[in-house]
């Protein structure tokens, strides 16, 4: 099956607008300037496009808790992709931008918006030039600014740079990183959509998500829905990467089991091994066993494992890992990505990694694996967004899957 994202891997140069254009690009555009906002909306919920940003909220239904009154309105593209094990932005932003582009730009036609940013990661300057060169194009071509393709619908977009925070993934830490301030999220009500970038109505979308949205408007939502599973329609990249012969981004059909994904796409694992376990959603999910390979990968696929999809970063680990070294290596990420706002994420991942760092030096005791529960349960439901869950998530898992790593460590001193 062609690539329905990954479009560049097929068509070379299709980052280039003569070229995108020769190949469907920004039809879908034409399309919906002939249409009302609202039956846009109604097109791109009908498709049940879910959020590819990790958190899979309906995206038809985020744009239409837009406020259906005058006034400034923004999308913003949320291209910081700063989840371990994610790289699946990057690849669309250097080989694909214009389809992006065209995506953000049926949002911001359907909410009204006149006003749009891709906040991407400062460490993205290959994605960044091939973003920057697309917007000179569109703007050469009536394709961003005044009057688009000669209709009354006039809309800009603009890149901002992030430098580098974990916490800015998060839409509110985002916006509050575009407004200027620190990347700390502020606590819900008011919500983005009511109250978002310069404190208007605002629309946050992943990168990937928006990518979607230029194939469901021009071939329409039973198509889409065609694809995937009931609750996870459509194509999805899934990040690849840990003890796999060819790691690296694919483009599945959702519903595809993460065995068919390991095995049969990328080859297995290196020597043979047995996969010990995986994370499937980057260092924030719950990492699960062997036993959950025949899972499909969509969004509800691991809700028997206790695990999520998320934004589809998978990191395998074979027999040979230590799983506390695993939690330690993300615990110490976590703790030091937070932002500090909230007291049990500030503190209790502080606490997480002196003691896991503890534990897999060979200097902790029995007590110190109940610390370790302890901590992580205290920190899970009290914190402002959602790196606080996740911080406890390496922890949780691994003790409850792999008890025996972290007895080994721990017998010599009782």
């Amino acid at each position: 099956m062609a690539h329905l994202l990954l479009r560049h891997r097929e068509i070379e140069n299709i980052k280039k607008l003569d070229v995108y254009r020769a190949h469907g690009g920004y039809e879908a555009l034409k399309k919906v300037l002939s249409m009302a906002p609202a039956e846009v909306i109604q097109v791109v919920m009908e498709s049940n496009l879910r959020g590819r940003g990790g958190a899979g909220f309906p995206t038809g239904l985020k744009w239409n808790f837009i406020p259906k009154v005058a006034g400034d309105k923004y999308v913003v593209v949320n291209t910081d992709e700063s989840e371990t094990g994610t790289f699946k932005d990057r690849e669309l932003m250097e080989g694909n931008p214009h389809q992006v582009i065209e995506g953000t730009l049926i949002a911001a036609y359907a909410i009204g918006a006149k006003l749009t940013f891709n906040y991407m990661r400062g460490e993205y300057m290959d994605a960044a030039y091939a973003f920057e060169e697309a917007l000179k194009e569109c703007y050469a071509n009536n394709l961003l600014g005044p009057n688009i393709l000669g209709s009354e619908f006039s809309c800009d977009m603009y890149p901002h740079y992030g430098a580098g925070a974990y916490i800015c993934g998060e839409e509110t830490a985002l916006l509050e990183s575009l407004h200027g301030n620190l990347g700390q999220p502020w606590s819900k009500p008011p919500f983005p959509a009511v109250e978002g970038l310069y404190r208007k109505p605002t629309v946050v979308n992943n990168t990937e998500t928006l990518a979607n949205v230029p194939l469901i408007i021009q071939n329409g939502a039973e198509w889409y829905k065609s694809m995937g599973t009931p609750g996870s329609t459509g194509p999805k990249i899934v990040c690849l990467s840990g003890h796999v012969v060819k790691p690296g981004n694919y483009e599945i059909i959702m519903g595809m089991t993460y065995r068919e994904l390991i095995y049969d796409l990328a080859g297995g694992i290196p020597g043979g091994k047995k996969v010990k376990g995986f994370l499937p959603s980057g260092g924030s999910g719950p990492v699960v066993k062997e036993e959950a390979l025949d899972a499909p990968i969509s969004y509800e696929g691991l809700d028997k494992f206790g695990s999520a999809m998320g934004s589809a970063s998978v990191i395998v680990m074979d027999e040979t890992v230590d799983m506390v070294w695993a939690a330690k290596k993300a615990t110490h990420f976590f703790k030091h990505e937070s932002c500090g706002k909230c007291t049990p994420c500030r503190e209790g991942t502080f606490w997480l990694d002196k003691v896991i760092h503890k534990v897999d030096s060979g200097r902790g005791t029995a007590n110190d694996i109940k610390v370790l529960n302890s901590v992580a349960e205290q920190i899970g439901g009290k914190c402002l967004c959602a790196l606080g869950e996740f911080a406890k998530n390496p922890i949780l898992s691994t003790i409850k899957h792999f008890p025996q790593d972290y007895q080994a460590k721990v017998r010599a001193n009782g």
